[in-house]
């Protein structure tokens, strides 16, 4: 049986994915696309076996998760596609309704460390599907993110728009996580050459992505509402490596989402043994 891997349906994970069908290496495997909260819904449900989740999903559920080495979609500053759209200056936000996307966790906590920690406010937050002009409705701020986020960062109009990576990294001086690929703890432990074979894909996929980015944004500029250039820009500006200062970074944003109330408490990362 082939192991069910989520795919975050965002373009931010796209060149590791338009890789690994390159490669041909998608065959040995049975895709699943949807945004990064429902897949993370799926991987705890037993209805997928490897995914990418929320950063801060995989802290909430640690004891039924293990982490891929060094697999991650992060941002060491600028990220492009989380983005706080206002119609005031963030400092103005206190008491202030801010609508955030329901396709999210980890950018939700986000938004509220950023808000609260720099521009200290403490907006009264409500969750919606992510539609602009409906959040705009009734909110004064509106958090976006992936494709959304994008469109809206590709053509800025009369609002403010904050990069919260751009933020985080002001605030902290850290990296971003904002995903992190896990598998269930007990598919791991009966499957583990399944379990190497896809982290090893997924691998190959990073490095093949890295060097030919420019060629895979021409590919998916053709498919896309983007030019080449603001795909090269947005691809070659996102991380997916989990190094010392991006594992730093996580515990960061994990010590601070504890602090708002976001996270009962702070795992020990735990990885799978390759």
């Amino acid at each position: 049986m082939r192991p069910r891997v989520g795919h975050i349906q965002f373009l931010n994970c796209l060149p590791l994915y338009h890789m690994l069908v390159r490669s041909g290496a998608v065959l040995d495997m049975d895709l699943y696309k949807d945004t990064a909260i429902a897949l993370c819904r799926r991987l705890l449900s037993g209805k997928l076996d490897i995914s990418p989740v929320p950063a801060i999903e995989y802290a909430r559920h640690a004891g039924d998760l293990l982490l891929l080495p060094d697999l991650t979609v992060s941002s060491n500053g600028q990220v492009m596609s989380i983005l706080l759209v206002s119609k005031v200056p963030a400092e103005k936000l206190q008491g202030r309704p801010v609508a955030l996307t329901n396709t999210s966790a980890t950018s939700q906590v986000l938004t509220k460390i950023v808000l609260r920690e720099k521009f200290n406010v403490d907006p009264v937050y409500f969750e919606c599907p992510p539609d602009l002009p409906e959040m705009f409705r009734e909110a004064d701020a509106a958090l976006l993110i992936g494709d959304d986020a994008l469109r809206a960062y590709a053509r800025p109009g009369k609002y403010r728009q904050y990069d919260l990576g751009a933020e985080w990294k002001q605030l902290t001086g850290e990296a971003m996580v904002y995903a992190v690929w896990a598998v269930r703890r007990s598919y791991a432990e009966k499957h583990a050459g399944r379990v190497r074979m896809v982290y090893e894909a997924f691998m190959r996929s990073r490095r093949e992505s890295l060097k030919h980015v420019a060629a895979i944004s021409r590919d998916i500029a053709r498919l896309e509402p983007f030019t080449a250039a603001f795909l090269q820009k947005y691809f070659t500006g996102l991380q997916y490596s989990f190094g010392s200062e991006y594992r730093r970074g996580y515990r960061t944003y994990l010590a601070k989402a504890k602090k708002i109330g976001a996270l009962d408490s702070i795992p020990k990362l735990e990885f799978v043994k390759m």
